[in-house]
């Protein structure tokens, strides 16, 4: 089965994205990646060659120009049945909206899950498409986002001007 990683320029920083034949893998920013912080001018940016990968891409560019709401890609999600779970119920938050990890925990039925249920979160190796980053503290508060707070921050004000038509500002 081909394997494709191509990288992506979007409005956040560089985009790794990987792919097979039939589904999307991974969607990571790069430079928040762990153990791996490469130059810019590092990367080749090659052309998509599989569909799928070209439909991401386009899918991704229809989102940031706030014409895409809902992403319709075949994913496919590695990880533990917990983990593959807790990404399940990140799906079903609305874009525009957001939950808390209390919420997320008490959406998969188990409350006392709550730090299995961020460490879960933060281990979303298709971001933005599993938004992940519709997921704050209890409080109110932007808090871990494996992408860096900045992008969560913009994602969810993003989305907020998009999906409501309001601009509502999160604090770093």
């Amino acid at each position: 089965m081909a394997i494709e990683i191509i990288y992506y320029q979007s409005p956040l920083g560089i985009l790794e994205i990987r792919s097979d034949e039939d589904a999307i893998t991974h969607l990571l920013f790069v430079n928040s990646m762990k153990g791996k912080k490469v130059a810019e001018s590092e990367l080749q940016y090659d052309p998509p060659k599989l569909p799928i990968t070209k439909e991401c891409i386009k899918q991704l560019e229809e989102y940031f120009e706030g014409k895409r709401t809902i992403f319709d890609l075949h994913i496919e999600l590695t990880g533990t049945d917990f983990h593959k779970k807790v990404w399940q119920a990140l799906l079903n938050i609305p874009y525009g909206k957001t939950i808390s990890y209390m919420q997320l925990s008490k959406n998969i039925g188990d409350v006392k899950a709550i730090r299995a249920v961020g460490t879960a979160n933060g281990a979303n190796p298709v971001s933005i498409i599993v938004p992940c980053h519709r997921v704050i503290g209890s409080n109110g508060d932007l808090t871990g986002y494996g992408g860096d707070l900045w992008r969560k921050k913009w994602l969810l004000e993003h989305e907020a001007k998009y999906g409501n038509g309001v601009q509502t500002l999160f604090s770093l």
